[in-house]
């Protein structure tokens, strides 16, 4: 982590949180300011529905954070050939890109679960003196949302290493980015309320296939020449 310089992925990942939290409450202010009544459908009628777009949109911005990730510190890697250097060490192969991906996925963990809190309580803090919606939040609804995320971002840090499986084929960083923005298309797509996310077998079904492609991806890695 030292290597990479997590804490400057820290730093750009807390700038995307106040960013969030600016957009989120233009988005509301807007839509309260111009209109006099919310049409059904529109998001911010109440604190489920406003979590609700929170949550997507923390989900999107860190599932293309983790293929920049994986881009930085696994594909760039093989790309350049440095990671001959690190598998020169006497340190099993496997357990090294399986460090770099758990690196990946804990970051993905927390960073989901922090951004919803910090842009969940701005909006809090913003609703308090503009009133965009009505109605106070409860601690059951705080505790049930938080559970909520929490699963949530247990299934998107497996299903964020989906890109990894583009981006190894042909060690292209571009390619595993534009792979991220394809699922953030299929799983963060809403559609008069309905997301595919919604539907509990696809997330889960998704995280599988995240963790597949990482097995995949460091199966064989004992036996691959790095230098081909």
């Amino acid at each position: 982590m030292r290597k990479f310089r997590i804490g400057s992925y820290i730093r750009a990942a807390m700038i995307a949180n106040i960013i969030m939290i600016g957009f989120i409450c233009l988005v509301s202010l807007v839509e309260d300011g111009m209109l006099d009544e919310v049409p059904q459908g529109m998001p911010f009628t109440d604190y489920n529905m406003a979590f609700y777009v929170i949550d997507t949109l923390v989900r999107a911005t860190y599932i293309v954070f983790a293929s920049v990730l994986i881009s930085r510190i696994v594909i760039d890697e093989f790309r350049n050939k440095s990671i001959t250097v690190l598998f020169m060490y006497p340190i099993n192969r496997k357990k090294l890109i399986a460090a770099k991906l758990l690196v990946v996925m804990l970051f993905t963990f927390v960073a989901v679960i922090v951004g919803n809190l910090i842009v969940g309580i701005g909006f809090y803090i913003v609703n308090l003196y503009a009133s965009i919606i009505p109605e106070p939040i409860t601690w059951s609804l705080a505790a049930k949302e938080l559970l909520k995320v929490t699963m949530g971002a247990l299934a998107t840090s497996f299903l964020s290493l989906i890109p990894l499986y583009f981006g190894m084929r042909k060690h292209s960083g571009p390619a595993t980015i534009v792979s991220s923005l394809i699922v953030v298309a299929i799983v963060c797509q809403n559609v008069d309320g309905f997301t595919l996310y919604s539907i509990i077998a696809v997330p889960i079904g998704m995280a599988l296939l995240g963790a597949a492609i990482a097995y995949m991806s460091i199966r064989n890695i004992e036996h691959v020449d790095v230098l081909n």
